[in-house]
């Protein structure tokens, strides 16, 4: 997969964080940007702990990358502030290293026909070792942006 900086990124070479794993889409008209807006108000929390970045990394992942060229997901990344520290990728990467992943988290999609997406409302907390320890809902109600908080410093310590 690339980074929004265009830079290779390998899961296999992750150094042990916490990490907040979402997957989205970019003209997603409600519950993807709603998530990654208390996503960028959580990482604000973490940066003010001194742990974001150190010891927890966030990262967004399309999982409409044909539609979600690195222009599209530039802008993004500038609307939710993603490159305002380090810790945080907006990932992109081919129809089928992209399908891989998604199954690897039982994350399902599909095209409505209308362009937009069905698809599972979850965002993965992994601990240092990339195992799924909680799964949160996406958008306004389902996801609970202070037990993701607390969920997070819980393991951090």
């Amino acid at each position: 997969m690339k980074t929004q900086e265009g830079e290779t990124f390998s899961f296999s070479k992750l150094e042990p964080k916490v990490r907040l794993l979402e997957f989205m889409y970019i003209d997603c008209p409600d519950l993807c940007p709603n998530t990654t807006f208390q996503m960028q108000n959580i990482r604000d929390q973490l940066v003010k702990k001194n742990i974001f970045g150190s010891k927890v990394e966030f990262l967004t992942i399309t999982f409409n990358p044909e539609k979600d060229s690195a222009e599209k997901i530039d802008a993004y990344a500038n609307t939710f502030e993603v490159n305002k520290t380090d810790g945080w990728e907006i990932l992109r990467g081919s129809p089928e290293d992209t399908k891989k992943l998604t199954d690897q988290f039982d994350f399902l999609f599909r095209d409505s026909g209308t362009g937009e997406f069905v698809h599972t409302t979850a965002t993965y907390l992994l601990d240092v070792e990339n195992r799924v320890v909680k799964v949160f809902g996406m958008g306004e109600f389902d996801f609970d942006k202070e037990a993701v908080y607390k969920a997070i410093l819980k393991e951090v310590d």
